[in-house]
Parts: structure tokens; C-alpha cells; sequence
């Protein structure tokens, strides 16, 4: 258990893993939208998506050459369902401001991404 919630607390700890949260909870992404929104580094991004997917918050989806990111639909731990039904209440205007459905939504792959 000590394990799991330090690894919950990890993910949770920084502002740009709240924010890849945020926007995958609007949609799927890849690395380079995720890149795209978040203007880091695609092995930036690559970190903390592992950090994610190792607390259990996300998980990824093959498909042919993409590998796609989305928000675990079924978490082994019960907390992390909690904490991302309640993140838009816990992460306030700040991050409402900064990760908007239409910025999320106006991400294309196909212009964005080294294909």
C-alpha cells in the first residue's frame, strides 16, 4: 500500500503530469500532441507519462505506429478513480485556464507529429 500511494504522490506532484491529466481526460493523445500542448520535450513528456502509468493513472493503446495515451478506465486502486473524477475541483482556475477542451480538442496529429 506505502508503495502504491508514493507513487500516487509522485504523480500527483508535478504541474505538468496534472496537466497531461487534465487533457487526457478530454481525449486520447500521443506523445507529440501531448508535446504540442504542453510545449516540453518529447523524452520530457515520455517521463512523465511513465510516471503516470506506473502510479496507475493512464495507459497506453497501440495502434499500428502510434502509441496513444488515455486515462485508465479501470484502476486497480480505488483512489486514483477518485482523484480523477474530483482533479477539476482539486487543480482550481489555474489549470482550467491553461488546458482547455478547445486547445485539446484542436490538437492533429497528422500536422503535429513526425510521421
Amino acid at each position: 500500500m506505502f508503495m502504491t500511494s508514493s507513487k500516487i504522490f509522485k504523480a500527483l506532484s508535478d504541474k505538468n503530469r496534472m496537466k497531461i491529466l487534465q487533457a487526457l481526460k478530454i481525449k486520447m493523445l500521443c506523445v507529440c500532441e501531448i508535446r504540442a500542448l504542453l510545449n516540453l520535450a518529447n523524452s520530457t513528456v515520455s517521463q512523465h507519462l511513465k510516471i503516470l502509468k506506473e502510479a496507475g493513472f493512464i495507459i497506453e493503446l497501440k495502434d499500428g505506429k502510434w502509441v496513444n495515451y488515455m486515462i485508465n478506465p479501470h484502476p486497480a486502486d480505488n483512489r486514483i478513480s477518485e482523484i480523477i473524477n474530483n482533479l477539476d475541483f482539486w487543480l482550481g482556475e489555474e489549470f482550467k485556464e491553461k488546458i482547455t477542451i478547445k486547445k485539446v480538442e484542436s490538437l492533429d496529429r497528422k500536422i503535429i507529429c513526425c510521421v
